[in-house]
């Protein structure tokens, strides 16, 4: 049974992790699993993703603090010039859903997990993340990732931690994706 946390929080940040290097979705479920290892309840919407990557497959092991629905289709990768409306369509659902989450703010934890990206390939509007971001509850923790982070959500952010590239070998060397490792 996870210990409960003794010192609740009033006041919740607005924390995100953006960039080009590796790593901000595996942030976030770190984060996701330090609370839930306190007994903070988390939820974890995740954006242009509809497969199964590891950290979901660990985060079961916390069944019932930890929650994860994913707003995409398995190959939501759009990079053609708009988006492919069954994409737009999850991600509006995503985005109604993550509203439902924060209204009843049983969560203490909210990720949205790639939600820069999606706003990046127009899959839904800058200002629908912004109303979003406003509309958090003052105690809940509040995490965006995801590449091409806008300026404005930028600017409201209590921590913003920047993953920069510096080699990966899948540029140097084609190493494909592996399990366990990035996916």
């Amino acid at each position: 049974m996870p210990e409960i946390s003794s010192e609740p929080w009033t006041r919740g940040c607005l924390q995100v992790y953006t960039g080009d290097g590796k790593g901000k979705t595996t942030a976030a479920f770190g984060l996701a699993l330090r609370a839930a290892g306190r007994g903070l309840p988390v939820f974890i919407g995740q954006f242009m993703k509809g497969y199964e990557y590891g950290e979901i497959f660990a985060v079961r092991r916390f069944s019932g603090l930890v929650t994860v629905e994913q707003f995409g289709s398995p190959t939501c990768i759009p990079w053609q010039e708009a988006p492919a409306e069954v994409d737009v369509k999850l991600a509006a659902a995503g985005l109604g859903r993550c509203r439902e989450i924060l209204e009843q703010a049983k969560h203490k934890i909210v990720v949205l997990d790639e939600i820069c990206v999606a706003v990046h390939f127009r899959l839904f509007g800058e200002a629908d993340l912004l109303d979003l971001v406003d509309m958090r509850p003052p105690d809940v923790e509040l995490i965006c990732t995801g590449r091409y982070a806008p300026k404005a959500l930028i600017e409201r952010a209590d921590l913003v931690t920047e993953m920069k590239e510096i080699r990966h070998p899948f540029n140097t060397e084609k190493l494909p994706a592996r399990d366990g490792i990035e996916r």
